[in-house]
Parts: C-alpha cells; structure tokens; sequence
C-alpha cells in the first residue's frame, strides 16, 4: 500500500497512544461494558425480544434483573457510544486541521471500511450490530465539520429529539383513529398485522439461532439486518443527534478539560441523570413491556419519556464517570477500563463471537437456556476477561486486531503494530 500524504508531502497518520485523550478511552470501555449488559438479552434469547422492555413471563430474581437492565442500561449506552463517536470525528478532524492535512479523503474511507465491517459483523456474526448504522450516518458528520460549538447542542438537540416527536405523532394518529369505527377498525386491523409479523420473526429468530445451522443463521440475519435498516428514519435522528453532541464536546473543550467547565458537569450528574431516572421511571409505570400491535397516544408519551430519560442519563453516567477519573479514589480503578476502550472495535465484535459460539444452534446451542438474572454475572466475567486480555495486548502491541485492519485501510498502509517506547 502507498502512505497517504497532504499537499505539503506529510504523512497522515492515526493519533498516537501519547495524543489520546484517556477519558475517553474510559469512556468507552464503560460504555463496552454497558453495550454487552444490554445487548446479551438479543444474544442468549431471540434478538427482537432484547426490544420490548419488561418480559412479563419473568418473575423473581428474573424479573429485577430484566426490570434494572431496561431502566438503568437499555438505550443509555449505545447513545453513549454514539457520543463517544462524535468526539472521535471531532479529535481526528480538529488534529488534522492543526496540522494543514486535508482529512475528507481519510474520513471517507474510514467510514467504507467501517461499513464492511458492519456488514460483516451483522450479516456473519450477530444481527444487532450498531456499525454499518453508525457507517452510513457518519457520511452526514463532514457536512457539520465547520459548525459552530455554539449552535452544535441545538442542533443536536433537535435531530435527538425527531425520533420522539415521529412517535407522538404516529402515537396521536392512532388514537385520533379510534374516534371512528370505520378508521379504527382498519387502523387495528394494520397494527394486529405488525403485531403478526413481529412475532413471527421473533420465532424466527429463535428457530434460526437455536436450532439452525450456520448458513440458516446468516439468512435470518440478513432478514433482521433488513428490517433494522428499515427503521432508520427512527433510529437515525438519535444517533446523529448524539453524534452532534460528542462533537460539541470536542469543540468545546468540554471533554479535553473538564476542570474549565464545573457547571456542566455538576448539572449533568446532579441534574441531568436524576431527570433522566425519572422520566424512565415515568415510562416504566406507564407501559413496562412495549407492544407492537399498539400504537396510540398513551404508547408513544411512554416511549418519548424513555428516549428523553435515556439520553438525560447517558450524560449523567458521563459527568459521574468524568468525576471519577479525575478523582484520586477512583481514579486508579476507572484507568482500568482504558485499555478495553483502547480496544473497543475488537472488543464489541469479540464481545458477538463469543457470545453466538456459546448461545447459537451452530456453537454450543444455549439459546434460551441462560436465565435472566445469570445473565448479569455472565456478563460482567466475560467484560474482566475482556479488561484483562486488553490489557495484556497492549503492553505488547499499538492497536487491537480490528482497529489495526481499520486504520491500515484507512490510511492505505499497514500501521506499525508492535509497541515501542515512541509510541506508548
């Protein structure tokens, strides 16, 4: 491969371990933790069924378990990871520009080889990849390249708070169709038919990965994949919308130093995660378990209070977790996840691996078999291996496996893989 240079003949290059900004390597291991939590109910069970908040079928120790995940983990941590991908956008082109080196060409291509391996991840190994979404809505990120800082929190704001606004009014639409029984009848007729379809691809999921075989596997994920794509419009305004926020962070100096912004902070762990907490809580009482051949008024106003509440919460995790590394208490322990966010590309995808191998009918078949509440401490042990191993890998070498094939396609050459005192 040919090295990749400016016009001024300089080598462009990925930042070096030395111009990494920690926190957000914490963060992000943080957040790797929070994705494996949220994501093992769509890995030990049918991937729909991780969607729907609160089984109703649990009870004891299941139950809690399901309840605390939906409330303090699902929908936290993927809007946390997709803030932490704004600020990787945002730090790779503020360097750039420091340094007169054009960055659309490298970003473009950073973006194509994440989307391969998007496709691969969810069409090969798991179906509820996050990748190929945050690939194809990375293309929009240059367009806001040279927003800014100022109006990038109300933009962000209003592309986080589309999804809900969509869904308050499909959910009035709903219910202004009930005021006439011929409109009503049909509307319920419509909804009965999705509430049909869901449910066969949830037994469809479940006899694909609990029983079939590999290639039976991928035509389900192909299917799935399909349908999460067709629910962009939905999916997309949030991820951006958060996308927009870790750029602000960026840009202002918010995340690189902390210390010169204490009211955000403050409000963020004593204001915003609190509120957060109890919009969830709000939604949790109103409709604790979504139904899909429901949509009315009283539905979506549940659904907008967990989507708010989500992203409230996402930042209060931040402000605690910001506190926390620069706390002399916790600080040492929090430095542990670095590495593991160092590694997070390798990690999520390990993270999907492991878990088919063990859970799908071509693995060790334990589809359905892990109760909820196990499910937690499956979890945690898996992440210390995971911490643990990081670790281990980067005291020998700069990059994880999947962040050295993503960065040597991104830069057009292989990237120096073992660690040397230059680049620690």
């Amino acid at each position: 491969m040919t090295a990749v240079t400016d016009s001024a003949g300089a080598s462009l290059r990925p930042v070096a371990a030395s111009e990494r900004i920690e926190t957000m390597d914490v963060l992000r291991g943080f957040a790797l933790l929070g994705i494996l939590l949220m994501n093992i109910e769509g890995m030990a069970g049918p991937l729909f069924q991780s969607f729907s908040g609160l089984d109703p079928a649990l009870t004891g120790a299941d139950r809690i378990a399901d309840a605390l995940i939906y409330i303090l983990v699902q929908g936290k941590f993927y809007t946390l990871f997709s803030l932490l991908f704004g600020m990787g956008f945002a730090v790779m082109s503020s360097r750039a520009e420091a340094r007169g080196q054009p960055f659309a060409g490298v970003y473009w291509r950073r973006s194509l080889v994440l989307l391969v391996i998007g496709v691969i991840h969810g069409l090969l190994i798991w179906s509820g990849d996050i990748l190929l979404i945050y690939a194809l809505l990375s293309f929009f990120l240059l367009a806001f390249r040279n927003v800014s800082a100022r109006w990038l929190p109300w933009l962000a704001g209003l592309a986080y708070l589309a999804s809900s606004g969509m869904m308050l009014l499909l959910g009035l639409l709903g219910s202004m169709m009930q005021l006439e029984p011929g409109a009503a009848a049909q509307w319920n007729q419509e909804m009965a038919k999705a509430g049909v379809e869901m449910n066969a691809m949830l037994e469809g999921q479940r006899q694909a990965y609990g029983a079939g075989t590999y290639l039976e596997a991928v035509a389900q994920r192909a299917k799935d994949v399909g349908f999460m794509l067709s629910n962009l419009l939905f999916i997309g305004p949030t991820v951006f919308g958060m996308f927009l926020f870790g750029t602000w962070f960026v840009k202002s100096g918010a995340i690189a130093a902390p210390q010169g912004h204490p009211r955000l902070f403050a409000f963020l762990r004593w204001g915003a995660l609190p509120l957060g907490l109890a919009l969830m809580l709000l939604s949790f009482w109103m409709e604790p378990t979504a139904r899909f051949d429901n949509i009315n008024l009283h539905s979506s106003t549940a659904f907008a209070a967990s989507s708010i509440g989500s992203v409230l919460m996402a930042f209060g995790y931040l402000g605690w977790i910001v506190k926390g590394v620069r706390s002399a208490a916790s600080a040492p322990l929090l430095h542990w996840l670095a590495p593991a966010g160092r590694m997070a590309l390798t990690n999520y995808l390990m993270q999907s691996i492991v878990c088919t191998l063990i859970f799908n009918g071509y693995g060790l078949g334990y589809l359905d078999q892990l109760p909820r509440a196990w499910q937690v401490p499956f979890v945690f042990g898996l992440f210390l291996i995971q911490v643990l191993c990081s670790r281990w890998w980067l005291a020998r070498f700069r990059f994880g496996p999947a962040e050295w094939v993503w960065r040597s396609l991104t830069y057009l050459r292989p990237q120096p893989m073992r660690a040397n005192p230059a680049s620690a």
